[in-house]
């Protein structure tokens, strides 16, 4: 469904993007993932022929991009991060309106309707006004819009940022139905968890360059240690110095937290006996930790 090949893209001397490949198979949900100024949102402008590369070629759902754009958009449905959607129309109305937009007839937007409004969980707001829907309601219409042509691909920007666990969980069912149906996702998000829970597979971009690729379980297996415990409290530097090289394969002070590392959590807990004022998180590796080990912990602005 999307296969680039060599793509670059450089605003003076800065390669925004640089010598990037991808590619993302029919049926699956594929991650972008990287921290802010990483190049994910040059990458997807570029994958929907918004702006043109300095090299490299698109062919997005089979289609040569940015030579044929529009005909690939025409297949494609994109959710921005940021809603945008009609405050001056219904619910039903801003379906039915963006249809009109791919060319749809009115009678073949009208057919679809009722079913967009039953996957988004909206049949009882079809007539509701944008400002009278909450950030979770918003946030489905954004999304059953942009199935409103039954398109084939469909790019996600941080679709749940702002919600809460509710309807970011209410968001992930309708996303498996969409993959489970045999659509195809390319996901961005800063929500590691989302990530490990949708993505088949996923690139970890940084400075441009994919510094990661692969399916999230093997990613974690192949880049960090089987458990992490997060230790924090009273006497930490005492137990740091006397302790973590004893019972951490590798740790991170970050602040007033302990990342330790680690293959056997039973070691280090069992340490942490001899300091009982200090508190510790025992929890198995995660994508986040991946994540922050080839991309750092610093602030990205």
């Amino acid at each position: 469904m999307l296969k680039v090949r060599g793509l670059t893209k450089r605003y003076g001397d800065t390669d925004v993007v640089h010598g990037l490949d991808l590619t993302v198979r029919r049926g699956e949900c594929f991650g972008l993932l990287g921290p802010n100024g990483a190049g994910k949102t040059t990458t997807l402008r570029l994958l929907l022929g918004l702006i043109e590369p300095d090299s490299g070629s698109i062919e997005l759902a089979g289609i040569a991009v940015p030579q044929h754009a529009r005909e690939a958009r025409m297949k494609v449905g994109v959710v921005p991060q940021l809603d945008n959607l009609d405050p001056d129309f219904s619910v039903r109305e801003n379906l039915l309106a963006y249809g009109r937009y791919f060319g749809m007839d009115k009678a073949a937007i009208a057919a679809r309707v009722p079913e967009l409004l039953e996957f988004a969980g909206l049949a009882s707001k079809a007539d509701a006004q944008i400002a009278q829907l909450s950030g979770g309601m918003k946030r489905r219409l954004t999304l059953a819009r942009a199935l409103v042509h039954d398109p084939d691909i469909l790019f996600l920007d941080e679709p749940t940022t702002g919600l809460d666990p509710q309807a970011r969980h209410l968001i992930w069912q309708g996303l498996r139905r969409l993959l489970n149906a045999g659509k195809t996702i390319v996901l961005t998000t800063h929500f590691m968890d989302e990530a490990e829970r949708l993505a088949d597979r996923l690139v970890i971009l940084d400075h441009g360059r994919v510094v990661a690729e692969g399916a999230p379980r093997a990613l974690i297996e192949s880049h960090i240690e089987p458990a992490v415990v997060e230790v924090y409290g009273e006497g930490l530097e005492t137990w740091t110095r006397d302790y973590a090289d004893q019972v951490c394969l590798r740790f991170e002070t970050i602040g007033e937290t302990l990342f330790c590392y680690t293959d056997n959590a039973a070691r280090a807990i069992d340490a942490l006996k001899q300091a009982p004022a200090l508190r510790y998180l025992h929890r198995p590796s995660s994508l986040e930790d991946v994540f922050l080990k080839l991309t750092g912990r610093d602030l990205r602005d």
